[in-house]
């Protein structure tokens, strides 16, 4: 017995002096490390640059989000400062030593009280360990645990090596040695910690775009951002999801759906906000939005884009709101990652590029927790330039721009608004210009107009959200009592489809084979064809006035060509809205009710005849041929400067090629026009309406309007056989192309035969003469592919400039 008691109190000893050892080396361990308080404290270690998480409750759920603070510098390579990576909900799980990170995956679940219905959902779907750990040290009573957190903040989370290899900037991977924590950004708060490292990545063969940006190709040194985020609490309301809301969805599968509803959930993503006083007309919220403004903006820029975001507070007044839309500076000491902040990033690239909305959302519900805006910030330059080709001013060496900056930071304004709307969880509106430019999240074309014999750029773009955007901002955020909102949201639906407003989004109006009649990118007015023969109206204006007075006094003359570009190809866009007029197809977002009667319809065959005619009007020799005078104004770069992509393409070396200028415009209309998509619907149509324009009707009139019209001379003779090249380029493409429908791929048969025969009968071609070996060029590419099943030398690679972005994403 004795002995027996003596074991236990050995035992006890032991334990006991193990637990104090514990006790002791944890104590010792954290003792000259940097400690941060907050959600998930941290330990640095400045001796070791090494971060060490503490973690005092496993299994807990809480939000992950990466991102990338420092970019590249590079729109084509498309890794910016402030871009977002994937929002994860993560747990930390314990199994002996080691620590798992896993992602829990939200796209399937079950919403049921039921846990082992959810067990089910959990164990049907795949989740994914993202990260292991290592325990470093434990508390006595394993309440804290430390792990070391600094490999997975060294790692590459925003797959950003991936991204090079998949954009042709050769092949990179992480060198430590010349990686860090970033302590500067690396803080602890109650609902969030921050951390971030300096991360470079080694590599060879690395790509023009990323030589162009680094300066030091091999190494590429970026800061990786870490967001660990408390989970919100339940007081959020989710908000059902309708086709014609506005917003985007926010989606998943609840496999606890009963057989009579829905499997797929739809919600619309929104921020928290509510009245102080729902009761009351006009309250306060009880936690206004507020956003923040990167205060590296400079003036007159930065006015303007505080100016554009506020103008979302009249659509939260019109609800009843007040001051619940704010936007400030960001302190200079605040880090724009942090999720406690909505931000507006005024961004830098060696190009000009997009400028998009993201935003951090919780998984489960759709609830916004952070905004972030990233705005280019050689966007304006391009508002700039557009307005001063427009309008020729620099007539005396102080000549007076502010009308064309003012159109620029006009254009700013929008921008801002729209890309803030995006981060409000809304979506593009591509048909708001036809109802008046009634919404800020549409992609506005300068509205550019003639008064007096002159070019105004007055009404350039609006001032202000449109009704539409009021309407979206009244379904999303209305403070509305849970017992009438089915009832207020189907009345607000219902009552502004009777306004008229229509509502077109991106898979509808981006695919160049889109059919719908409003829906269109960079486009003005209410009827597509008459807007593009108004455009090309001020073109031919702005051409006409074109020359030594577009561009400063002390400029080198070659940049004119960079302030040509764009009015050359004023018209581009309004060509893609008029192009889907043809076989265009009228209809909207409807659900099924009682009174259901808003079929689709086709556009009309009068409409589609009118919008043919302006498209053809656009490979005329008299709209693409360039004067001479403005040619012979255009030397080939002065030193020091050289050609970019922003410039024409030049198939004569140094000089200004503006016979390929033509071309590449040709080339645009009628790869719009002849889209094997669009073809395949015409031809149904015109079944259907014998007023639609079919097939083979428009082949004859682009081959009687281009390779058989009257004799040209001079340029206009060179213009003309490259959009002939390009016609039949395109023609035999459609022949060459498995998706062409059988009816379609008849009806270029036939087209492609009867030229070929035309282009070899004498005395249809005699008066050409200035075309004879041209015609005969064409006539072999064509016998050649029909009887060889394949072309007989490459297609042109010729492109236009860039265009897009002129405005926002």
């Amino acid at each position: 017995m004795k002995f027996f008691v003596r074991a236990m109190v050995f035992c006890w000893l032991f334990v006991s002096s193990i637990q104090a050892q514990e006790a002791s080396s944890y104590a010792e361990f954290i003792k000259d490390k940097q400690h941060h308080q907050g959600f998930f404290s941290f330990y640095l270690d400045q001796e070791t640059g090494k971060v060490f998480l503490e973690i005092s409750n496993f299994e807990q759920a809480f939000l992950f989000q990466s991102s990338l603070p420092h970019g590249v510098g590079s729109n084509d390579i498309g890794l910016d400062r402030g871009q977002l990576g994937a929002t994860r909900i993560v747990r930390f799980e314990r199994v002996g030593n080691k620590v798992l990170l896993r992602q829990l995956n939200t796209d399937y679940r079950a919403d049921s009280d039921n846990k082992l219905e959810q067990q089910a959902i959990d164990e049907a779907f795949a989740s994914s360990i993202i990260w292991g750990f290592k325990v470093s040290h434990s508390s006595v009573d394993n309440s804290k645990t430390l792990i070391d957190y600094t490999p997975f903040l060294l790692s590459d989370i925003h797959n950003l090596s991936a991204q090079l290899k998949a954009t042709k900037q050769g092949r990179f991977s992480i060198d430590l040695s010349r990686s860090a924590i970033y302590e500067k950004r690396s803080k602890a708060f109650p609902n969030n910690t921050e951390l971030e490292a300096t991360v470079t990545f080694k590599g060879s063969d690395a790509g023009a775009y990323l030589r162009s940006v680094t300066p030091d190709a091999s190494a590429v040194t970026v800061n990786l951002h870490h967001s660990l985020i408390k989970l919100p609490d339940d007081g959020y309301q989710t908000r059902v999801f309708h086709p014609y809301s506005g917003y985007w969805q926010h989606a998943y599968a609840d496999y606890a759906s009963a057989i009579d509803e829905p499997l797929i959930k739809r919600n619309i993503p929104r921020h928290r906000l509510h009245k102080q006083d729902p009761t009351a007309a006009v309250s306060e919220a009880v936690e206004p939005i507020v956003y923040y403004l990167d205060a590296g903006v400079p003036e007159p820029v930065k006015t303007a884009l505080l100016d554009g975001a506020r103008w979302w507070q009249q659509a939260f007044e019109a609800i009843g709101y007040k001051d619940a839309f704010q936007v400030k500076i960001l302190p200079a000491d605040a880090d724009p990652m942090d999720v406690r902040y909505n931000v507006i990033q005024w961004v830098h690239r060696a190009t000009r590029g997009w400028s998009y909305g993201s935003s951090v959302i919780d998984p489960r519900t759709g609830e916004i927790i952070k905004g972030h805006v990233t705005l280019g910030s050689l966007r304006v330059r391009q508002d700039y330039l557009i307005a001063l080709g427009l309008t020729s001013p620099f007539k005396a060496a102080n000549a007076d721009t502010s009308a064309m900056k003012e159109m620029a930071l006009a254009r700013i304004r929008q921008l801002s608004a729209h890309e803030v709307g995006h981060t409000l969880g809304i979506a593009h509106n591509f048909a708001a210009s036809v109802n008046d430019r009634a919404s800020v999240m549409d992609y506005p074309h300068p509205l550019i107009t003639i008064e007096n014999g002159e070019i105004s750029l007055a009404n350039a773009y609006a001032e202000g959200i449109g009704a539409w955007d009021k309407y979206v901002i009244a379904y999303g955020y209305a403070d509305v009592p849970a017992a009438q909102e089915a009832s207020f949201l189907a009345d607000l639906v219902a009552n502004t489809q009777a306004l008229g407003l229509e509502y077109v989004s991106d898979p509808d109006a981006r695919p160049q084979s889109g059919a719908h009649a409003t829906g269109h990118l960079w486009d003005n007015g209410v009827d597509a064809a008459k807007e593009l023969q108004r455009v090309l109206e001020v073109r031919a204006l702005a051409l006409q006035n074109f020359g030594l007075h577009s561009i400063p006094v002390g400029a080198p003359m070659s940049e004119l060509e960079q302030v040509l570009v764009p009015i050359y190809n004023f018209h581009r866009f309004q060509v893609q809205a008029a192009a889907k007029l043809v076989a265009g197809v009228e209809y909207g977002y409807q659900i099924r009710d009682e009174q259901f009667n808003n079929q689709q319809k086709m556009v009309t065959g009068k409409a589609q005849h009118a919008a043919l005619a302006a498209l053809i009007s656009t490979l005329s020799t008299q709209t693409l041929t360039l004067p001479a005078a403005i040619s012979a104004l255009i030397p080939p770069k002065a030193y020091g400067y050289s050609r970019d992509r922003e410039s024409f393409v030049s198939r004569t070396g140094l000089t200004f090629d503006p016979i390929s200028a033509a071309e590449a415009s040709a080339k645009h209309t009628l790869s719009q026009l002849l889209n094997a998509q669009r073809l395949a619907r015409l031809q149904q149509q015109t079944m259907l309406d014998k007023e639609v324009p079919s097939v083979g009707f428009l082949l004859n009139e682009l081959v009687a309007s281009t390779i058989k019209s009257a004799p040209k001379q001079a340029s206009e003779l060179l213009v003309q056989q490259r959009v002939n090249q390009q016609l039949v380029e395109h023609l035999l493409k459609l022949w060459h192309s498995t998706e062409v429908v059988p009816e379609v791929r008849a009806e270029v048969f036939v087209t492609l035969q009867d030229l070929t025969q035309w282009l070899t009968d004498k005395r249809s071609i005699r008066k050409y003469k200035g075309s004879l070996a041209h015609f005969q060029l064409l006539a072999q590419q064509i016998k050649y592919s029909l009887a060889h099943d394949k072309s007989s030398t490459p297609t042109t690679n010729i492109t236009l400039p860039p265009g897009s972005p002129i405005g926002s994403n």
